[in-house]
């Protein structure tokens, strides 16, 4: 039996797939040879997650991977029909996010509710001024996504003494963690009584754009809104007028419906506005974590055996 042909679309670094020495036959192509070279693999590594061009590149009717994977807990770039339709499987990089992701909300919370960034600026103006801050627990906050990362957050807020709802796709009244997972028809309902508002959900087409103005007015004028999902998860120009009217009271965002964020984006200076660039689950070691998880489930593959992390394509994540 000839050796399965590995095609990687690159990022870099590239990844480290020793494991696959003498396995396998792996070829590194870019966005430009994407297409030249789809037809020769049998499985596609997306390791450059941020890259649409698969979308672009994908093959007609004839020779295509049997597997893709995406070095990414995210498949939005890969829901395109194409794909949808073919018989080619999906698996994604859960599992490798969810604790870095957790404590990286965590940390944003804290920072707003301790004013971690008034203290930087008036450190910088020289200035000693006093200020009360928000006590963490005994808050509440909604978590909208019930998949590994918005469970890990909700995990990790509930030891900091905060009340946490969590929201899914369906309602889950019998729930190990967290007693209940509410359903998302009645987040507007819940957002009311929130101090925190974190979004981890995946971006479907049901998810897109959930948090618009109609939200946003449902939050108290004390409330903080987070985003560790996707940008287009919100609508930015409904964002950046509540924060101008002033609710909710702050915001922090990891990402954007444009990324990298356009040095002319008016978000920049948005009152009450933490912006990162999209690494709220990125930290030391994390290619090399996704690097091994590709490599053990290439392992399966090889051996005949069920993939991990296989992504129901008609609902757009893993169930």
């Amino acid at each position: 039996m000839s050796e399965p042909r590995v095609l990687v679309l690159d990022a870099d670094p590239p990844p480290r797939l020793a494991r696959l020495a003498g396995r396998a036959r792996v070829l590194h192509c870019d966005e430009d040879s994407l297409a030249r070279h789809l037809p020769w693999a049998d499985v596609l590594l997306v390791w450059d997650f941020t890259s649409d061009a698969v979308r672009h590149a994908w093959p007609g009717p004839g020779p295509r991977p049997r597997w893709v994977h995406t070095a990414s807990a995210g498949v939005d770039r890969l829901l395109f029909p194409e794909l949808l339709d073919s018989p080619t499987v999906i698996t994604n990089a859960r599992g490798v996010f969810d604790g870095p992701i957790a404590e990286y909300v965590a940390g944003l919370i804290l920072a707003m509710a301790k004013d971690l960034p008034g203290s930087w600026e008036w450190q910088r103006r020289r200035t000693w001024r006093h200020r009360e801050t928000v006590r963490v627990s005994g808050s509440r906050a909604v978590v909208v996504g019930s998949g590994p990362i918005g469970r890990r957050i909700g995990v990790t807020l509930g030891a900091l003494g905060i009340e946490v709802a969590l929201v899914g796709r369906r309602e889950r009244r019998d729930d190990p963690e967290f007693g209940r997972v509410h359903p998302s028809a009645a987040l507007h309902e819940l957002l009311g009584d929130a101090d925190w508002v974190v979004c981890a959900a995946p971006l479907t087409p049901q998810t897109t754009g959930m948090f618009d103005a109609a939200a946003f007015a449902r939050m108290r004028p004390t409330a903080r809104f987070l985003n560790v999902g996707r940008g287009p998860h919100v609508v930015e120009e409904d964002l950046l007028a509540a924060l101008r009217a002033g609710r909710p009271a702050g915001a922090a965002l990891d990402v954007f419906a444009r990324e990298p964020l356009p040095p002319d984006s008016p978000l920049w200076d948005a009152p009450g506005l933490l912006i990162s660039p999209h690494m709220s689950g990125d930290t030391h070691g994390w290619r090399a974590d996704l690097d091994r998880q590709f490599q053990d489930n290439f392992d399966r593959w090889q051996a005949g055996e069920p993939l991990f992390n296989v992504v129901d394509k008609r609902l757009g994540y893993v169930p």
